[in-house]
């Protein structure tokens, strides 16, 4: 069973005003939606009341952005202490096409869009609902350019740290929560960057957020190692939603993908732009970046014979700010995603600076290298540990 692709009025709640709200957290229009077999229009249903919404944030270059998520409301009660937390989720890759956005897939974890021959998947309910059942209200960002116009900017870390920390802020003014109530972040994978930037970025964008605690499993800190770990793996495609979100915001790194990719990566950049994570899975299991350049060079190795482009890179990396709450990291050795050393010199990074972080090292032994299992397993093994973590933030 399958949702199919939202109405045309669905479709027009992702279209942004002519006039953006300057004010980063500003909540710009919201409607109640239903979560997973909940019926509409019934109030108090477990876990929660959940609610779509459009905010702003900003742009790497400040400008304001419209963005939309979801927000719930949770049925169970805080029992905690002190006052009721919320918890900002950043989603771990979705995908870069509009109808990949996770508002989209909160009624049914699965969606079709059978125009574009796409399947979209929500694989992240589960954090969201553990979260709920302990009384913690929880934001859902979609990220900038998911589901709103523009390209999705995949693993910025700018954008998508704006993104978690405007959310936090909407999902305050939807709550009629203090300013001040206590807030968290948490993701894995790209939501794990999401989380970490958003940590780091808290002290400087944020100030007025009272953030207790982060939870950020293999987060993607050095997109220059992710990109070397991923080609020719299950998911290579991602190495598309990087290029494409770095080509939207750099034009040196327009210039140097327009000089040095073939006609076939052109076009599978394109398609990629509008491909969900299943969809990659599908259409380019295993292939190497080097059949999308004309010198049949991997992309990596493209990108380490422009030196120009290192300050792009050095721009994206997560490290050279302080947390200023305690964070929860994971990494695992043997991940065939997200290289454990960036992780490790990222926790390093924040350490020498002062930071308070708990490092969890995952040892999962080699299961088939390249077909994901060992980025996926570690997602699972360190869900309750990560979650409880942010948790007892909350209660000390």
């Amino acid at each position: 069973m399958a949702v199919l692709a939202p109405t045309a009025s669905a479709a027009d709640f992702y279209t942004p005003p002519a006039k953006v709200p300057a004010t980063p957290g500003s909540v710009i229009r919201s409607d109640s939606m239903p979560l997973l077999l909940q019926i509409p229009g019934m109030p108090n249903q477990w876990p929660g009341n959940a609610q779509r919404v459009m905010y702003t944030s900003r742009y790497q270059d400040g400008t304001p952005a419209a963005v939309t998520g979801t927000f719930v409301q949770p049925t169970a009660a805080w029992a905690g202490k002190g006052p009721q937390p919320t918890v900002v989720i950043g989603p771990g890759t979705i995908g870069q096409g509009d109808q990949c956005a996770p508002s989209k897939m909160m009624s049914f974890p699965m969606s079709v869009d059978v125009n574009q021959r796409s399947i979209g998947v929500n694989y992240f309910a589960l954090e969201m609902n553990y979260l709920l059942l302990h009384g913690v209200r929880v934001f859902v960002t979609d990220y900038i350019g998911l589901g709103t116009p523009g390209i999705h900017t995949y693993v910025n870390r700018v954008e998508e740290g704006h993104a978690m920390l405007d959310g936090a802020r909407a999902a305050l003014k939807l709550a009629g929560a203090p300013a001040n109530s206590p807030v968290g972040f948490e993701g894995y994978s790209q939501g794990g960057g999401a989380a970490a930037s958003a940590a780091e970025m808290a002290q400087t964008y944020a100030p007025d957020l009272n953030v207790k605690g982060t939870y950020a499993g293999a987060p993607p800190a050095d997109l220059r190692q992710v990109l070397r770990q991923v080609d020719g793996t299950a998911i290579v495609g991602v190495i598309g939603f990087a290029i494409n979100g770095l080509e939207a915001r750099y034009p040196l790194v327009r210039k140097v993908v327009d000089q040095e990719t073939s006609p076939a990566g052109k076009a599978a950049l394109e398609r990629l732009s509008h491909s969900c994570i299943g969809d990659i899975i599908l259409q380019y299991p295993f292939q190497h970046t080097s059949s999308w350049t004309r010198s049949g060079e991997s992309l990596s190795q493209v990108i380490d014979r422009h030196p120009e482009l290192n300050s792009v890179f050095a721009e994206q990396r997560i490290g050279g700010l302080k947390p200023n709450a305690p964070v929860f990291v994971e990494g695992a050795t043997n991940d065939d995603i997200i290289p454990y050393g960036q992780v490790k010199q990222m926790v390093a990074d924040w350490r020498a600076r002062g930071a308070n972080v708990d490092f969890v090292t995952n040892t999962t032994p080699p299961i088939f290298p390249g077909l994901v299992i060992n980025h996926a397993v570690p997602m699972l093994t360190t869900l309750l540990p990560g979650e409880n973590f942010v948790l007892d933030q909350f209660n000390r």
